[in-house]
This record gives C-alpha cells, structure tokens and sequence, in this order.
C-alpha cells in the first residue's frame, strides 16, 4: 500500500536521527558525548517537580480545557499589553504549536519565507500543511531585509523567524524587525515568531519580543516554550499567542489533534512562571561562561561567529573539508573516530557548517573539544 503524497514530501528530522545514532552506541557501551541536542544541562526547579506531583496526588489527571488550564494561560499574558486569556493557546510544546499553525493559515500552494540557517523542522511543518517553504540566506547569521521583501510573492502567506536563533545563536536588532514587522503589514502577512530561546541572551544585549508590537497584534503569532527556559524538556508544554482567531483555529484543531496537553504538566508550567521573579541571571551568567568557553575553544578549530543567544555554535567548517566531502561525513567522521556527536548545517538548509550545542556539563564540554582537537 502507498503512503500519502503529503509524508512523502518531507524529510525525517536529522537531529532525531543523530539522537538515535547516539543512544545506540551509548546503548553499546561507547563513551559518546553529545554536543548534538538542544536540551540544557540541569535539574528542573524543586518548586516545578512539587506542584507536578502535587497535582497527581490531587487526582489532576482527567481531560482539562483544549486551549489550557485558564490561570496558566493568564501567567503568560499577565507581562503583555497587548493580549488577553484569549489569546493564548497551551501547546504539547512549540514544535505542535508551529505545525498547527502553519496547518491553519496555509492553503495548498501557499508559501512561508523562512530565513536559512533554520531549525529542521520549520520547512517541513510548512510541507505538512501543504505549502511551499520559501529559504532566504542570511548574511553572518543575521537578516536580509531586502532578500526577504523581494522573496514575497503573490502566494506568501507568512514569514517565520526565530530569535534567538537555533542554529546560530543569532538575536536580530531591533532596527531589522521593526523593518519586517512593517513589511508585514504593508504586506497583510502573517509575521510567526518562534521565540523558545528567549531567556538565552548575552552580553546584557537588548533582546526584542514581537508581543511588544502594538501594531502586530493582528498579524503576530508567537510561539514559546518551557522546554528550554525551565529545563522541562520531557514535560512538553509549550504555547502560541496570537490573535483571537487564531487562537480560536487552533484550539479547533487541537481538539482532533490532542485534546488538551498533559493536565498534571500545565500545573507544573505554572509553578514555573510563579516561582520566577524577573530574568534568572546566574542561569544565564552559567550560560554565558559556557557560551565564552565553547567559542574559544571552537574558534581554534573553526571559523565561528560569536552567538549572542540561545546555546549554540554555527562555524563554517569549509577550511576542513575535504574535496567533495559533505558537513554530514563530517560529522560522522567526528563521531566515529573522536566518538563527539554534532549536528550537520545541511539539516539547517546550510551546507559546510557545524551546529554544536554547548548546553551540556562543563566536563563534557571539556572533554568534547579535547577530543575534536585530537582528531582535528
């Protein structure tokens, strides 16, 4: 029997694949460290575990509302201006907030511009909902907007960006989204932006959230998470805010998607937003030593522009490439022989780069590059 044209069209996640590649030689006994995945480092917050086992014992395990327990979805807007209870949607974290939105403002042909470096998943969420991704190279990591203006075509639908960025580490100025947000809506697009990574800027740089743009309000939707600000990854709690409608489209959808997200979960999530006061900074001043440590180290081997956000490197690995080798023998050869797993950049729409993630233990940091550079 054949499969539906529509699964035919995208590719399977290359990060699930490297993810599984490792867990079986771990499986096997080798001694792989993995600078491959997104996932923090740490425990999650003692306060955070309390209210989710508070909640178990409670009997909090029944269906709850489709679009989220209402005083979570009032945590998350409580800081905004510009938005209400309505206007938040709980999602079984990022990743199905961005495929059920792309699932309800695309039509078949539509097209989302997308600027390259990526993370895997944005193009084939795009696919999935019978769209065409649109890919848009950056220049050093950054925006383009004049490339993304001249991208737009009759069929655009959106444009997606993320800050900061996976996988770059890239935080977009101001100046540059105040240019697309007006393009927007000169436009009368859908602006998406996936901000997972929000709590991840350095350098006391000034970081921008869309939710902030009065003008956007009926042309944004943003997606967040508590995957990477909280470490609960395993939770899968995540979010979208947006206009009414919006929200309203996907709560529809979700209640022949999922239903509601994990009840006992949500309780959790909300424990999180309450227990915390302001930006956690010796969080982000560890992140940020880490961010140094992994640059320095990195840039003996590579050329490598220095992340302002999130936790990832992005070098251009060009200079050690062989003649018609690919960033994938690359890093298969990294694994095999200095048994260190990082990610390709065709996985991200970009050839001759490395993403390695530094959100690990200080040890296995040290350990990783040590390896790298007895290889390299």
């Amino acid at each position: 029997m054949e499969l539906s044209a529509r699964v035919g069209r995208i590719e399977p996640s290359r990060t699930a694949h490297f993810a599984n590649l490792v867990a079986k030689m771990q499986a096997a006994g080798e001694n792989v460290i993995s600078l491959a995945i997104g996932e923090p480092h740490g425990p999650v917050a003692p306060e955070v575990l309390a209210a989710t086992g508070a909640a178990l014992l409670d009997g909090q395990t029944r269906y709850s509302a489709i679009p989220g327990l209402e005083p979570l979805r009032a945590a998350l807007v409580a800081p905004l201006r510009h938005h209400r209870t309505e206007n938040v949607i709980i999602t079984n974290g990022s990743k199905q907030a961005l495929f059920s939105i792309f699932q309800v403002i695309c039509n078949p042909g539509d097209e989302v511009v997308i600027p390259v470096p990526c993370w895997v998943s944005f193009p084939e969420q795009v696919k999935l909902a019978g769209g065409n991704p649109i890919l848009v190279p950056t220049v050093n990591h950054q925006l383009d907007p004049a490339a993304l203006e001249n991208a737009i075509g009759p069929r655009t639908r959106a444009i997606l960006i993320n800050s900061p960025n996976n996988p770059t580490g890239a935080v977009y100025p101001d100046e540059d989204l105040q240019q697309i947000a007006a393009l927007v809506r000169q436009r009368g697009l859908y602006l998406v932006s996936d901000e997972a990574y929000a709590a991840f800027v350095y350098d006391n740089q000034p970081y921008t959230s869309l939710t902030g743009f009065a003008e956007l309000t009926d042309r944004l939707i943003v997606t967040g998470s508590f995957s990477k600000s909280f470490n609960m990854t395993g939770f899968r709690v995540g979010y979208a805010i947006g206009p009414v409608s919006v929200i309203k489209a996907l709560t529809d959808l979700q209640s022949h998607l999922a239903g509601n997200v994990c009840t006992f979960a949500q309780y959790g999530a909300l424990a999180a937003l309450q227990g915390r006061q302001g930006p956690d900074r010796q969080r982000l001043a560890t992140f940020q030593k880490k961010r140094d440590a992994a640059y320095q180290m990195a840039s003996e081997l590579f050329a490598c522009v220095k992340p302002a956000g999130a936790f990832y490197l992005f070098p251009d690995i060009s200079g050690r490439l062989k003649r018609g080798q690919s960033a994938t023998d690359f890093a298969i050869r990294l694994l095999n022989e200095a048994k260190v797993a990082v990610m390709p950049g065709e996985a991200f729409g970009v050839e001759n780069h490395l993403r390695i993630a530094f959100a690990v233990s200080d040890q296995d940091l040290m350990t990783g590059f040590e390896r790298l550079r007895e290889i390299l």
